[in-house]
């Protein structure tokens, strides 16, 4: 049977064993002959020795919770970089005259605009239309005699003697005009043409007398489709043009170029640059520019100087999906070259303002890691950046970064993203350098800079 001690007994036992001055070797036979106080020095040795084995322990303990707890993430610096504004498009239309210019396509970038005068320069009031004047009278033509489509001739007709006269009624005039010898044959659509391509005079009122039957009827007639098609600007009173009295304005000629465009024979024929006359060998395009930066239509109409003009289209190429479809009109311009040139300086300043602009280069710094025990990377652009845009459209930025993971250089940690209009553009951003661990020793002596698990 064991005897049981409380504490104090204990306590007491041990101070007295304490407070005894033994002489081990003197008294070893009296000290193992006593079981009592044997027992309380082993009971001693225990408890000094637990405690040390605790406190070794407790060291222990830290020192693995020192050397293994994670430590607080580098701190991040950021800059985000300027976001480029780029240069407006300027469109220079031609400074004499009056001038519209309406585009379809790239609404995304332009934005859509159903008025018809996307841009525009001078007033809009009614001016001579010289032989512009011979596409209204092919339109009123073709809506008394429609031909089907690109491909179909129509009806054939035959030039009688009154229809031969007319050249040198015209010749007289000094208006364009290409031979009809007496009982000339030929299709609705190949007259059509001769009138439009080389802009003969003599085949518009020939043409028009066939559909209607006189002038007054075809005058007539026009005036009715006019009003049809909202044309209230615009006053026809003979079919070539020669008369200054056939005026139209910027406005409605922009609706009667739609009208050709839509119309496949009259956008096919308005496109060639050159037709084979009976009895007058290849009569050639008045429009000069046809075939030059994507212009495919549409007519001249000259009455001299400062009466210079120009209804035109255009297939645009301009780097998006689509090519643009251009259509405008220069009226009043002070010669045919000045005309021209107006066109082909605003077709150029269209197509030069859609744009790359450049955002980035690889490398710039954007920010910078830093750690407690002195580590640190920067942040850098992993790659040149560029955007595909119209003019000045404004420019987002948005900048995002994660946490790196391994703190190696050339980690990818967040990346750039700009928009414009309908794209976008994006860059990498990476660790330039690498985060190296702390030392043992730095975690030892900066405990509060360490996690928990």
């Amino acid at each position: 049977m064991t005897t049981q001690h409380d504490s104090a007994d204990d306590l007491s036992d041990f101070s007295e064993i304490l407070e005894a001055e033994i002489d081990f070797s003197d008294q070893s036979a009296s000290r193992h002959a006593d079981p009592r106080i044997r027992r309380r020095w082993i009971r001693a040795f225990l408890v000094v020795g637990l405690v040390i084995v605790l406190v070794l322990g407790s060291v222990g303990a830290y020192v693995v919770w020192v050397l293994t707890a994670p430590v607080n993430a580098a701190a991040v610096s950021l800059r985000e970089p300027a976001v480029p504004t780029p240069e407006a498009a300027v469109i220079a239309l031609p400074a004499d005259g009056a001038s519209i210019v309406n585009i379809v396509g790239g609404d995304e970038y332009l934005g859509g605009d159903e008025s018809g005068a996307w841009l525009a320069s001078g007033p809009d009031e009614s001016r001579s239309i010289a032989s512009i004047s011979k596409l209204i009278t092919a339109l009123v033509v073709l809506d008394a005699k429609p031909l089907a489509d690109a491909a179909d001739p129509g009806p054939t007709i035959t030039f009688d003697k009154a229809a031969h006269d007319l050249y040198d009624k015209y010749y007289v005039m000094g208006a364009t005009i290409a031979p009809m010898p007496t009982g000339t044959s030929m299709s609705e659509y190949d007259a059509l043409a001769t009138m439009l391509i080389p802009s003969a005079s003599n085949y518009a009122e020939a043409v028009s007398t066939w559909a209607f039957g006189s002038q007054g009827a075809f005058v007539g007639a026009a005036r009715t489709w006019l009003n049809a098609n909202g044309l209230d600007n615009t006053t026809i009173v003979e079919p070539t043009g020669i008369s200054p009295s056939n005026t139209s304005t910027p406005s409605d000629l922009m609706t009667i170029a739609r009208l050709v465009d839509a119309n496949p024979a009259l956008k096919n024929i308005v496109a060639t640059s050159s037709i084979s006359v009976p009895g007058g060998g290849t009569a050639f395009n008045t429009n000069d520019l046809l075939g030059v930066d994507g212009i495919d239509g549409l007519k001249t109409g000259n009455l001299g100087a400062g009466q210079f003009n120009l209804l035109y289209t255009a297939t645009l190429p301009v780097g998006i999906d689509e090519p643009l479809r251009v259509t405008g009109v220069a009226l009043g311009g002070a010669s045919h070259d000045s005309v021209n040139a107006g066109v082909r300086a605003a077709l150029d300043d269209i197509r030069a303002g859609f744009h790359d602009v450049p955002l980035i280069e690889s490398g710039e710094v954007v920010g910078s890691y830093s750690t407690p025990w002195g580590s640190t990377a920067q942040l850098v652009v992993g790659s040149d950046a560029a955007i595909f845009t119209w003019s000045d459209t404004p420019i987002e930025l948005t900048m995002d970064t994660w946490d790196p993971t391994e703190y190696v250089d050339g980690e990818e940690v967040g990346s750039l993203t700009w928009t414009a209009g309908p794209n976008t553009a994006t860059a990498p951003l990476e660790l330039k350098g690498s985060i190296e661990p702390p030392t043992a020793w730095w975690r030892l002596t900066h405990p509060d800079q360490l996690g928990s698990q």
